[in-house]
């Protein structure tokens, strides 16, 4: 199998740690660390899930070169897991991708193109729609309005807010749309698909990993009730781990 993987990237940074005392001069908690982790982020996430998820799969992948750059670091309790601060940092040096770019790449050689989209500014409506008109197995998971130019992709896979954002579109048209809800697991087509109740420790790319599973199933299968369920049971496996991890 073979797959093509587009979209923004970044570096996440995890700094585990303790607070037993609060600043002198100044109502705050001083945090002192004792754990860093650090693995890539958004798109780059995704491409780890699928290595883990199949053996038998090769990844190419279009991301911002900068993406070493652009780190989103959070300082986290190591006991409770609660969430001090999050620093970003070079949020907005993403760049864009063109559209000579995405006419340049042999979509042909691919069994399944992916696309990590959140709306940093790296893939515009223009691209998105070509994207889309070049392959007929494509997923998307997008933090932007769902508008015209989505109308192409095979499964779009959005959050409850993200679903909300596009209610005025999405009642006019007809779209493949797989609507993750948390512990409520998803919708697809009316049909709810619920998923085991665990304690959550940390949902931040819980999304890449239900994007990376749904879409290595369904290319594998072509079955989608196989594919979501699959999703669900991935994505509950990494919510109930500590920062941004892979199956």
């Amino acid at each position: 199998m073979k797959i093509l993987i587009i979209g923004e990237s970044c570096t996440d940074i995890y700094h585990y740690g303790t607070c037993s005392r609060l600043c002198p001069d100044a109502p705050v908690p001083v945090f002192k660390s004792t754990k860093i982790n650090k693995n890539g982020g958004m798109a780059k996430n995704v491409e780890a899930n699928i290595l883990k998820i199949s053996n038998h799969v090769q990844i190419d992948i279009i991301t911002n070169e900068t993406w070493n750059e652009i780190k989103k670091t959070r300082y986290v309790d190591e006991k409770t897991n609660h969430m001090f601060l999050r620093l970003d940092e070079n949020d907005d040096n993403y760049g864009f991708l063109t559209v000579e770019k995405i006419n340049e790449i042999n979509f042909n050689v691919y069994d399944a193109v992916i696309v990590s989209d959140y709306n940093k500014g790296f893939l515009s409506n223009d691209v998105l729609k070509i994207i889309s008109e070049k392959h007929k197995n494509t997923f998307i998971d997008t933090k932007r309005k769902i508008d015209k130019w989505s109308k192409n992709y095979t499964f779009i896979k959005v959050n409850n807010i993200e679903y909300e954002n596009s209610l005025n579109y999405l009642k006019l048209n007809n779209h493949n749309l797989i609507v993750t809800k948390g512990p409520f697991g998803c919708v697809y087509k009316d049909t709810t698909y619920p998923v085991e109740k665990v304690e959550v420790k940390d949902t931040s790319g819980a999304g890449d990993t239900f994007l990376a599973a749904l879409s290595v199933e369904y290319t594998k299968s072509k079955n989608i009730d196989k594919a979501i369920e699959f999703a669900n049971k991935c994505a509950t496996i990494v919510v109930q781990k500590q920062g941004v991890v892979t199956v």
